[in-house]
């Protein structure tokens, strides 16, 4: 009996041996220029849960594997990632050798890349930026491309603003409740703790999500996941900021379970590359893991990202030719510095402890609960019965004064019979009434009054009776403070089935105010709104008449925001020897609310308080396709269709006044779908693709002043049209984004490697949404919301503005064996249209408000309208970039240089802006086009011109 046990414990320590020695997949990775083995490398086989890090031997092992073609990724932070078409056969074990990983040289192009965009510039308090997925660089050549090269010019991948993607910090959605957008500048500065990401493109599948239609981005900070080591890095750039420093350590795992990562940086710059546009930017990171058995890991994630820009004015070509494209409006000299009236300041740092736990060898189990609390804040100039300190207020340039009119009827007919002709003006232009000695006209001229006049503005608080300040420097500032908890569960639950599934839920309070931040000189500031009703002051909170405020202090609105989302999903991917397909679906339940700490004067009735409650139910199905013909070929498809919550922003109008929410305000529906060919070759990677979405029932809000706008002020007989400050509500909106993309990649000799890549779109409106104008000014006579519902705005098969349609690339890149390597494209880029203004294209438009009757105006004529209203195309460009980067080995430390020129043949190009929508009506559109120098010309936002990038750093 004995022997039979002895006997029985030999075969089976015999098997189990076997069994370690022949595990399904393994292999070993080394660093191509040392030569030693690296630990931490991620290994994952793409299409399953399948994971797992090197050792110390720089080894992986997958015990089990499910059968048929697959691909393994090895990937590393710093190095190229590493991608195999493998075929694992029952009862076989593949053994993959050495594999030899490449530094990454587009790892430092990545910090090179600093790109601001047009939302980024706005004054609105979400704080959110759309940049559009420029940290999604993978090494899919469309994606570098979109990333490197197209992101100067604002492209944005399937025309997609950045809320239809999801951004997760350890499966943690950091897309904002409030707009739906994530807010880059959180972990600003933190390249090197933030690399560890995984992506999806469009709507295919994530492990960590349901995701959205652009895709997902995944950035881990588990500290085991970081290769041990340091690095620390110094660059010179002349983008938004001059200067950056930055050091990062990884210790790795310890004997005793624990790993740690540290990094910081600063960013910094007297003035960027607009003038007066000061950047300043502190980021701190800490990640602490304790590994308590094969089971359990415990990690702590702090982040702290400190950042206060200089903004830069969106300018008409009018300002543009006498100062030029760098000229900034915001800034003016005071005590011999320039000070910016315009900064935005981002403080919003985020704690995050997450749980590993690995049940088997088929299930993991991931659990994350976040802080997120801070402030964001934009500054601007307030002021009370002075002039506009603007100096590129309408009244200041010399538009103005030649484009002005007499448009008294009789005068009109009395001089000029053919004025109101088909085509006519409708007015009679006088620019010989204008002299250029007035004083008091277009101060823009004279180059000393271009700028913010901080002393006069002192000045003028000194001289005040009362000792009040009428001019102080306010910020429209958001105090957010937000949980998050989620779960994430990865099951491989049979050779062939893997599962996905997890819940998530957020609950955010929001406070939003205005903050007085300097009384430049006076003593108080009273807390009253004048505009549109200088006859009368408007309390901002009537709970508090006559309340004066100092600095620090909050005025003008002041309310809560609250919103608790909750979400889950669940997918299953199924995997065949020639095919994989995956089915998802999620659910998602959005409930907001808006509680009013004053009691508006304009909406006494409607202000203070809580609002009622309003709630979106959501529900999404998605599925997708691959056939493998082979390792290297294969064909995907993938298909979505879903609905989603209005953002907070689009719910309630004019949240800063009143607790009106949107009428017959409806989730948006969203749908997808892509098919694409990818080629694998060790020569050459490909991918052709073509997609389709649409966007229905989306609703957008906006502020602006408008003259011509009638305005129903609760007598059925009559109107009000003036000069207002209007809060618009677009609602019903859909757009229609369809197109293709193409990249590829040729290793043409060992050294030298050719890229192209190419993107057609056409995005553009599908119907004639509905517009809705509320007027604060107006309120106060009816103690509601006046809203005034405009019908449709016909804007049917207008473009989707804000980036190219089309763009084209061609690059070479020249890799020397010694360690150095030079590269260069050049990129195409099209169709890139102005952002029209929806209420101009509206019946309002040809509304003429003096006819009892309401009809149009006498003068007006469809093919002049159809001028007046044509959509403004920018010229295409070409531009020109360079790079390279050289590396050494000095003992045990790496030392790298990198160095790029981006626009080498400094092309001047705007990238972006917006029709101004004042002019509201079609005869004050054509005088003021007609006049030849129009006074509310469309605003334009400029690219930056040629600019550099160097940056050194060691690796220790």
């Amino acid at each position: 009996m004995k022997k039979l046990v002895l006997f029985t414990l030999l075969v089976m320590q015999v098997v189990f041996a076997w069994a370690q020695q022949t595990p399904a997949v393994k292999g070993k990775v080394i660093d191509s220029k040392t030569q030693k083995a690296q630990q931490n490398v991620l290994a994952t086989i793409q299409s399953t849960n399948q994971s797992t890090v090197t050792n110390a031997q720089g080894e992986f092992i997958f015990p089990i594997a499910a059968e048929g073609n697959q691909i393994l990724l090895i990937r590393s932070t710093g190095y190229l990632p590493q991608s195999f078409p493998i075929e694992i056969k029952k009862g076989q074990s593949l053994d993959l050798g050495v594999i030899v990983l490449e530094e990454d040289v587009t790892t430092e192009q990545r910090l090179a890349l600093v790109v601001i965009t047009d939302n980024d510039l706005g004054d609105d308090n979400s704080g959110s930026e759309s940049t559009s997925g420029l940290l999604q660089a993978s090494r899919d050549a469309y994606q570098q491309a979109a990333a490197f090269n197209w992101g100067q010019a604002r492209f944005q991948i399937r025309g997609l603003d950045n809320q239809y993607g999801n951004t997760m910090i350890n499966g943690v959605v950091m897309n904002k409740l409030y707009d739906g957008r994530p807010q880059w500048s959180n972990w600003g500065g933190l390249n090197d703790a933030m690399r560890n990401q995984e992506f999806t493109m469009g709507s295919a599948p994530s492990d960590y999500t349901f995701g959205g239609i652009l895709g997902s981005q995944q950035i881990s900070t588990r500290a085991s996941y970081y290769r041990p080591g340091a690095r620390v890095s110094f660059s010179s750039t002349n983008t938004n900021y001059s200067w950056r420093s930055m050091g990062t350590y990884a210790s790795g795992m310890n004997s005793k379970g624990w790993a740690f990562v540290v990094s910081g940086s600063r960013r910094w710059a007297e003035e960027g590359f607009f003038e007066g546009s000061d950047y300043g930017a502190v980021s701190l990171f800490a990640s602490v893991e304790k590994r308590f058995n094969d089971s359990h890991s415990l990690n702590f994630t702090s982040i702290y990202a400190q950042n206060s820009r200089g903004k830069n004015s969106p300018n008409t070509d009018e300002v543009t030719d006498m100062a030029g494209i760098k000229y900034n409006s915001y800034w003016g000299w005071q005590d011999g510095k320039k000070r910016n009236s315009r900064d935005k300041d981002v403080q919003e740092p985020i704690m995050m402890l997450s749980h590993y736990w690995r049940m088997n060898e088929k299930t993991s189990l991931n659990t994350n609960v976040a802080y997120q609390t801070g402030t964001v804040g934009n500054s601007r100039i307030d002021f009370q019965g002075v002039n506009n300190p603007d100096p590129t207020y309408y009244r200041n340039l010399p538009s103005y004064y030649l484009s002005l009119y007499n448009n008294d009827p009789a005068y009109v007919l009395a001089n000029d019979p053919s004025a109101y002709a088909p085509g006519g003006l409708g007015g009679i232009h006088t620019p010989d009434l204008v002299s250029a000695s007035d004083p008091n006209v277009a101060t823009f001229l004279d180059p000393n009054k271009r700028q913010v006049n901080w002393d006069g503005m002192y000045n003028a608080n000194s001289k005040t009776d009362a000792g009040n300040s009428v001019y102080v420097l306010y910020e429209d500032r958001t105090d957010d403070t937000q949980w998050t908890a989620n779960t994430i569960l990865n099951s491989q639950i049979a050779d062939n089935i893997t599962l996905n599934a997890g819940g998530t839920f957020r609950h955010l309070k929001s406070h939003n105010h205005k903050y007085l931040l300097d009384l430049l000189g006076g003593q108080y500031y009273n807390d009253i709104n004048t505009f549109g009703n200088n006859e009368n002051q408007i309390e901002s909170d009537l709970n508090n008449p006559g309340r004066t405020v100092g600095e620090g202090d909050s005025y003008g609105y002041n309310y809560n925001m609250y919103a608790t989302a909750i979400d889950a999903f669940t997918q299953f991917k199924f995997t065949y020897r020639k095919f994989d397909f995956y089915l998802s679906q999620s659910y998602a339940r959005n409930e907001y609310q808006r509680e009013g700490l004053y009691r508006n004067g304009y909406y006494p009735m409607n202000s203070f308080g809580d609002s009622k409650k309003i709630a979106f139910d959501n529900f999404g199905f998605k599925g997708g396709l691959t056939y493998k013909l082979s390792g290297n070929h294969l064909f995907t498809f993938n298909g979505v269709r879903m609905t989603k919550a209005p953002t907070l922003r689009n719910t309630f109008p004019n949240a800063r006044v009143n607790n009106n929410i949107v009428p017959g305000l409806r989730n948006e529906t969203v749908s997808s779908a892509d098919a694409s060919y990818i080629l694998r070759t060790p020569k050459v990677k490909a991918r052709i693709t073509a997609f389709y979405s649409k966007i229905e029932n989306a609703t957008e809000t906006s502020f602006f002043f408008a003259d011509g706008v009638s305005i129903e002020d609760g007598n059925p007989d009559t109107a009000d049209e003036s000069s207002n400050f209007v809060a618009e509500t677009v609602t019903g909106i859909d757009k229609k984004n369809i197109g293709a993309e193409f990249g590829i990649e040729y290793q043409v000799t060992s050294t030298i490697k050719a890229t192209a890549t190419a993107s057609y779109g056409e995005y553009t409106y599908d119907n004639n949404p509905n517009v809705a104008l509320s007027v604060d000014a107006l309120a106060s006579n009816s103690n509601l919301a006046p809203v005034t519902n405009y019908g449709e705005a016909k804007l049917k098969d207008y473009y989707q503005a804000g980036m190219p349609q089309k763009a084209a690339s061609f690059g070479l890149e020249y890799r020397d064996p010694h360690f150095w390597w030079i590269g260069a494209n050049v990129n195409y880029l099209a169709d890139r249209y102005l952002d029209i203004a929806p209420i101009l294209r509206t019946d309002n438009f040809f509304k003429n408000p003096e006819s009892i009757s309401g009809n149009s105006f006498p003068e007006a004529t469809e093919e002049r309208a159809r001028q007046l209203l044509k959509q403004e195309k920018f010229d295409d460009l070409t531009l020109v970039n360079l790079s390279g980067g050289k590396s050494w080995k000095i003992g045990k430390q790496m030392i790298g240089f990198f160095a790029s020129l981006n626009n080498v043949f400094d092309i001047k190009y705007k990238t972006g802006g917006y029709e101004q929508a004042r002019n509201a009506s079609y005869r004050e559109l054509n005088q003021d086009v007609s006049s030849g120098t129009p006074a509310f010309a469309p605003k334009y936002f400029y690219g930056y011109a040629r600019t550099y990038f160097v940056n050194l750093y060691i690796n220790f």
